[in-house]
């Protein structure tokens, strides 16, 4: 006899800091029906968030992901945006609490969520010109773009003198705490 699984309604919890508790949350998802909760205390903003991960990795064709409110799920449009349709692309459903709207078991959910990843793209765009012009700005003003340079001027200039004196790579490279290729983009690029 095959075990048939019936879809379950999935709650996810999460609070930024310590100080905060998970309790009105908890107590609000068991209320609309959620068999199993997943629950974290981290910050929103951390992109590796362990609970949420094994959550939608759970998630099956015709479950309902439940959430009190958008925020506690994401913290940007584009983040939400991409959560959902990782939900909805395994066949399941969102749904919040407090916004109504937000619920892809309806025709006005699924046009909100289809806005949303509208919404989500300007974001993107947005962020990719202003990154853009900021970079064109710092580069205008001099500014060095990227990683700081791992031997300063002279230290390459006296690596360059060491090595057309025969000095090994690798000696020059323990010298300066470097990697060998440190030492052979700084020589070999005079």
């Amino acid at each position: 006899m095959s075990e048939t699984t019936h879809p379950k309604r999935i709650g996810y919890a999460r609070v930024s800091t310590v100080g905060q508790t998970l309790e009105a949350q908890l107590k609000q998802l068991k209320a609309a029906g959620c068999s199993t909760i997943y629950r974290e205390k981290v910050s929103g903003a951390k992109v590796d968030r362990k609970e949420l991960g094994r959550l939608l990795k759970s998630v099956a064709s015709g479950d309902a992901v439940v959430v009190t409110r958008i925020d506690r799920l994401a913290r940007s449009t584009f983040e939400l945006f991409a959560i959902v349709k990782r939900i909805v692309d395994t066949g399941g459903q969102f749904q919040s609490l407090a916004e109504p709207w937000a619920d892809t078991a309806t025709s006005t959910g699924r046009l909100m969520i289809a806005v949303l990843g509208g919404l989500a793209d300007v974001e993107r765009d947005l962020i990719r010109t202003r990154t853009s012009e900021g970079r064109a700005r710092a580069k205008e003003r001099g500014q060095h773009m990227g990683r700081p340079a791992k031997m300063t001027t002279a230290q390459k200039q006296e690596a360059r003198r060491r090595r057309a004196d025969g000095e090994a790579v690798a000696d020059l490279a323990r010298s300066y705490g470097v990697s060998p290729a440190s030492i052979y983009r700084a020589t070999d690029n005079a």
